[in-house]
């Protein structure tokens, strides 16, 4: 028999299902949560993978596509690789379990949620979230949890506890909070310039709601939850280190690493490595180590020079930003470009703008999202690090890292009526030491503007670290990490942000959790950043959007019609539209409410092609003049075109004020000629005359 336990969470049933499914997986909660049916497990190697010196955990968030009743497009009918939504789920999840894992376990691990249904009122995310917390805390693999996850959305300044996808999706924020019993163990948000106070006051009203839900977690795992298994330790080994110390002096190491040149920096750590492998070339147990022990050895030294001596490794104060520089219209031809550096972190950032008939096409399980019209992409080649790896396409890093900076400047984007455009920007990662994703976002900022995007505001980022001591109240807070103290630091938190408020959040912690004095000063600290690197950097290189989109960029006009004569304007099969796009060389999108899009690069063909669409969905006025050509000739009279599929005749008798015998004696096909409208004749149709019009 299986157990089922059940709790009251904002507003509705979440029920877990213990033993009923998955009995093979080391721990397996089916979780239920309105109708949205996620099946989350934990599984686990018996033994440790050889020769590696990190965690090898694996989170797989995997979408269905019955789960809302749709059959999977292309050829093979099957669901394909893991959407981008997918991917960002997986690294949520990721980020808060993965401290809670002891350090020196090295035994493989699959976090795995499989989404079966979907209840629009019921993310899928969050069960899944929960779910990967309760599978793994009732597992038999060693974890120091539960966590658990609460989203916060936000509707006309009150928050929504867990809000239904719609609420999510259209709402003033987007707040995930992971949690310990103690502490705040993850942040990720996106939200529309939310001040700093209330960002605090929602990531703590989140933090309330997780208390409840791991009292309901430690319940089951008292019932059913399994004895941890015990595991071989991958530590250092004690008495290496203190032989290290030996051949290489805690001073040593500390020269070794304290340089703010970071290829100085590695050849200085080759050097300890060489001299130690001499030394314990007869310790093969201690060799097959020894990076870990080096990398170790380099963390003590870094964490005590900075929690201890106020020293960072390239001399900074504690509060201080590395040297920026920051520069536009870097690459020639392209729509927008801008480049921002801040000191071994560069990013170039590239803008396209495009017809909204290129936006990109989305297609998973959220139906209110079925397009992005702002694309964000972010590259990492390993030449940004001096080192040599072929490139094989976007990694979940390049993927979160793009979508970041993708979040951080939606807020500020001007809307399809008033800047009809797709939009991509594409980062470029020249040099990487440290908090890419912030320095990606102050250059795609700056690139939309060079390329006459009208953001609302400007947008920048900055991230800051953490250095813990023994106690809650030992520690420092970093601005503006670089690569080592990202590395051997405990925290890496990036805000992104305007001058009136926060429009993204994301951090990544090692620890088991900050203090609320951490988060709040990590706030503070990164709005002090990002309204000086506004002030310093960006604003002197553009300080507002330009007026007008480049001269390589297509130029779109936005014009309105009825939307009932929409069928006019395409024509039989496309006839009609196909036909203006042919003669004018623009392109035309048109939505069902009946926006037109005209786009192109030639202003005369542009209105060309405007009043070509006007002449069609607008009636024939009476002694209003018009121009047409002449089409057709017959015995009684000649067929004009107005535009194209849009045509009129003119009878015989009012094409001159002479009376002539043909209609070709006075007219040939080609002409262009001036008619005035006459009305309906007595058979109700409209007719023209030449003879009247001059």
């Amino acid at each position: 028999m299986y157990k089922t336990y059940s709790m009251e969470l904002a507003g509705r049933t979440l029920t877990v299902d213990i033993d009923r499914v998955g009995k093979q997986a080391n721990g397996c909660a089916f979780m239920h949560y309105g109708e949205t049916t996620v099946l989350s497990t934990a599984t686990a190697s018996e033994k440790p993978r050889d020769g590696i010196d990190f965690f090898p955990c694996s989170v797989e968030y995997e979408e269905k596509f019955y789960a809302v009743g749709k059959i999977p497009g292309g050829f093979n009918k099957r669901e394909g690789k893991a959407s981008e939504n997918a991917v960002l789920t997986a690294r949520v999840i990721d980020r808060p379990m993965r401290p809670l894992f002891p350090k020196d376990y090295r035994n493989d691990v699959t976090l795995h949620n499989l989404v079966m249904s979907v209840d629009p009122e019921c993310r899928p995310e969050l069960v899944a979230m929960i779910g990967t917390s309760i599978a793994t805390t009732i597992s038999d693999i060693p974890f120091a949890g539960p966590c658990a996850m609460t989203q916060v959305g936000m509707k006309d300044g009150e928050f929504i506890i867990n809000p239904s996808q719609k609420d999510w999706d259209e709402g003033e924020l987007k707040l995930t909070v992971a949690s310990t019993a103690q502490k705040v163990i993850m942040i990720e948000a996106g939200a529309r310039e939310i001040p700093e106070d209330k960002m605090l006051e929602a990531i703590y009203k989140a933090h309330e709601v997780n208390q409840t839900i791991i009292e309901f977690i430690n319940k089951i795992a008292a019932e059913v939850g399994k004895k941890k298994h015990d595991y071989i330790s991958c530590a250092v080994p004690e008495e290496m280190f203190t032989a290290m110390k030996e051949i290489v002096s805690p001073e040593e190491m500390e020269k070794a690493v304290f340089t703010d040149e970071k290829q100085v920096r590695e050849e200085n750590i080759r050097q300890v490595t060489a001299k130690l492998e001499e030394a314990f070339a007869d310790k093969e147990d201690w060799l097959a180590v020894l990076g870990e022990a080096v990398y170790q050895y380099q963390k003590k030294t870094v964490r005590k020079m900075i929690l201890k001596d106020h020293k960072r490794p390239d001399g900074r104060a504690i509060d201080q930003i590395r040297p920026l520089a920051a520069e536009v219209d870097i690459i020639p031809r392209v729509h927008g470009s801008a480049m921002f550096t801040r000191g071994q972190t560069q990013i170039c950032n590239v803008t396209t703008l495009a017809p909204l008939s290129e936006v990109q096409k989305v297609d998973g399980l959220d139906e209110n999202i079925t397009s992005k019209r702002y694309i964000h992409h972010y590259n990492f080649p390993s030449y940004s690090v001096g080192e040599t790896k072929v490139s094989r396409g976007p990694g979940r890093r390049e993927i979160g890292h793009g979508a970041l900076a993708e979040r951080a400047l939606l807020p500020v984007l001007p809307s399809t009526e008033e800047f009809p455009y797709a939009i991509r920007t594409v980062s470029e990662t020249f040099e990487s030491n440290g908090s890419t994703s912030m320095a990606s976002t102050c250059a795609s900022c700056m690139s939309l503007m060079a390329a006459g995007v009208p953001l609302k505001k400007m947008v920048a980022g900055i991230s800051c670290g953490l250095v813990t001591g023994d106690t809650d109240d030992d520690y420092i807070v970093l601005t503006d990490i670089q690569g080592l103290e990202d590395f051997f630091g405990d925290m890496d938190f990036k805000v992104t942000g305007t001058t009136e408020g926060i429009t993204a959040i994301q951090m990544d912690i090692k620890i088991h959790g900050l203090t609320r004095p951490i988060v709040e000063e990590a706030i503070r600290r990164t709005r002090e950043a990002r309204l000086f690197i506004m002030d310093t950097c960006m604003k002197p290189a553009i300080a507002e959007p330009r007026k007008e989109v480049g001269k390589y960029a297509p130029k779109i006009v936005q014009i309105q019609i009825d939307p009932d004569k929409i069928g006019d304007v395409v024509g039989q099969r496309g006839k009609t539209i196909n036909e203006i796009i042919a003669r004018t060389g623009v392109k035309i999108d048109i939505t069902d409410d009946g926006a037109v899009d005209i786009c192109g690069n030639d202003p005369k063909g542009m209105q060309d092609a405007i009043d070509m669409i006007r002449m069609i969905v607008s009636e024939f006025e009476e002694g209003k003049k018009y121009t047409g050509k002449v089409v057709s000739i017959k015995e009684f009279g000649a067929f004009l075109e107005f535009a194209p599929g849009k045509e009129g005749m003119v009878h015989i008798s009012k094409i001159a004020k002479e009376r002539i015998n043909h209609v070709e004696d006075v007219l040939t096909l080609g002409d262009v000629v001036d008619v005035v409208c006459l009305g309906k004749d007595k058979m109700g149709r409209i007719s023209f005359s030449i003879k009247d019009c001059k």
